[in-house]
């Protein structure tokens, strides 16, 4: 597989990563088979998905220690991105971002890896109480003891600026400002996908000038890019999408015509799929981006990556391009 790199280290990474948290936490509880995700992570590995993306909320924890099982064997094959800075209450989640946390919190994680050092180690969220700049000089101490190779950052979202006033992304790229003076951004990750497109407009624009890598979260749409989600077919009660906007059956009804359009070019292209259409556009919005979809199960694992290998035609890319936005978005 292509190899990318994450910022100004050069950390390389297989053009497409592996999001891990649908193995535990979000996403169809009832399908999360520890042994069959276990299976997944390795089959991205044989493909050359190095990017593994995790985090200690994930779970909480499990997310971590199912990862751990693979990387005792296969820690040299892998690039372990991971998380810090949230916590996973009954009924609600919270920031955290003292330093004395974000450095429990590493130790943890490292120990749930089974490993000695992350390679990526990203703050999930800021601690509306805590200086950011105080918690990101905690993170670059971790890289200072050897326990942690690079920094990422993760926005903090569209609707966080929708009530805050400003435009999406913009109080992350202040946030990534004011980090970048204590200690380098390695990776910045947010959502980016063919129906979600705000990231290219000011955060894209803003790794690229730094040699930053992106993350592109929910690449395939929280799966419904994917083209195989029944409309109106519900979701289990604890499944994020159940509470989505995007994901009542008046606007997966809705947003149809985004993946029709993916299928036209997918039948341009063979036996591609929607899915793979979705992730080979990303590829093609720059060095600097590493989609990250989710799956727990091997099929999807291998015709992920197997988006790496599709082609996109200068037709195709207008096609794309033109294709609406998601109706039903959280603002």
């Amino acid at each position: 597989m292509e190899r990318r790199t994450i910022g100004a280290t050069a950390l390389g990474v297989g053009a497409v990563g592996l999001g891990c948290m649908p193995m535990s936490w979000a996403y169809s509880a009832s399908e999360q088979r520890g042994e069959e995700s276990v299976r997944a992570v390795h089959a991205a590995l044989d493909t050359g998905m190095t990017l593994l993306d995790t985090a200690d909320m994930y779970g909480p924890f499990t997310n971590e220690l199912l990862l751990g099982r693979v990387l005792r064997e296969r820690r040299g094959d892998a690039f372990v991105s991971t998380k810090c800075g949230l916590l996973v209450g009954e009924q609600h989640i919270v920031a955290n971002g003292r330093p004395s946390y974000v450095k429990r919190a590493c130790d943890a994680s490292l120990r749930r890896l089974q490993t000695d050092v992350i390679d990526l180690y990203q703050l999930h969220r800021a601690d509306p109480e805590v200086p950011v700049e105080e918690t990101w000089g905690a993170m670059a101490e971790l890289v200072s003891a050897g326990k942690v190779r690079a920094l990422g950052f993760s926005a903090v979202g569209a609707r966080a600026d929708r009530r805050a006033g400003s435009g999406i992304h913009e109080a992350t790229i202040r946030q990534l400002e004011r980090v970048q003076q204590v200690f380098p951004v390695s990776g910045v990750q947010a959502e980016l996908s063919v129906w979600s497109r705000e990231a290219l407009e000011t955060l894209l624009p803003w790794c690229e000038a730094r040699g930053v890598g992106l993350l592109a979260a929910m690449p395939l749409g929280n799966g419904y890019l994917t083209g195989t989600l029944t409309t109106g077919g519900g979701f289990e009660r604890e499944d994020v999408r159940a509470r989505h906007p995007r994901f009542t059956a008046e606007m997966m009804a809705a947003n149809q015509p985004i993946v029709a359009g993916l299928r036209r070019v997918a039948r341009r292209h063979g036996n591609a799929t929607p899915a793979q259409i979705a992730l080979a556009w990303l590829l093609t919005q720059g060095p600097h981006v590493i989609p990250v979809p989710g799956t727990k199960k091997v099929h999807w694992v291998r015709e992920n990556g197997a988006a790496a290998d599709v082609v996109l035609t200068a037709e195709d890319l207008v096609e794309i391009s033109a294709l609406p936005r998601a109706r039903g978005s959280w603002e």
